[in-house]
């Protein structure tokens, strides 16, 4: 084989292996930051990961926000209207939070089962809702 030919083909060989690392870290790094959305339902059947990111949406229950102590810190429910789960939530919550609104929060289940988030998001008016709260609020009021 002429030298300037295994050349090419060692060249052409690391770009394919160059190409193929680059997107194992990609689709790894995609992986490590992807956060799914559960219901209270499927957090109640232990179906949410105990130990990784997720979404958990749904109403804020009515009469169900706690402030203990005189921190930042926050406690209450979610409901999809079959099950609830308690949230607790340290910091400033967004100035469309209220009971009996729809909300996603981002966090992890810690080992009493509480949802302890990071963030809280709120519907932005009276006529959205987060496609993902809406959609499992419809699919327990349908298997009723």
């Amino acid at each position: 084989m002429k030298p300037v030919r295994r050349q090419r083909l060692i060249l052409i060989a690391l770009m394919v292996v160059g190409a193929g690392l680059a997107a194992a870290f990609a689709l790894k790094s995609f992986n490590e930051n992807l956060m799914y959305f559960f219901s209270t339902t499927d957090v109640s059947a232990g179906k949410a990961p105990q130990d990784a990111l997720f979404r958990l949406g749904g109403m804020v229950v009515k009469g169900s926000v706690e402030r203990p102590g005189d921190g930042l810190m926050v406690r209450f429910k979610l409901t999809d209207f079959s099950k609830e789960v308690t949230v607790e939530y340290t910091g400033i919550l967004p100035d469309l939070f209220r009971e009996g609104q729809g909300i996603v929060a981002n966090g992890k289940l810690d080992g009493r089962g509480v949802f302890v988030a990071e963030e809280v998001l709120a519907k932005h008016d009276e006529n959205y809702m987060p496609p993902e709260v809406k959609a499992s609020l419809k699919k327990q009021v349908e298997g009723k």
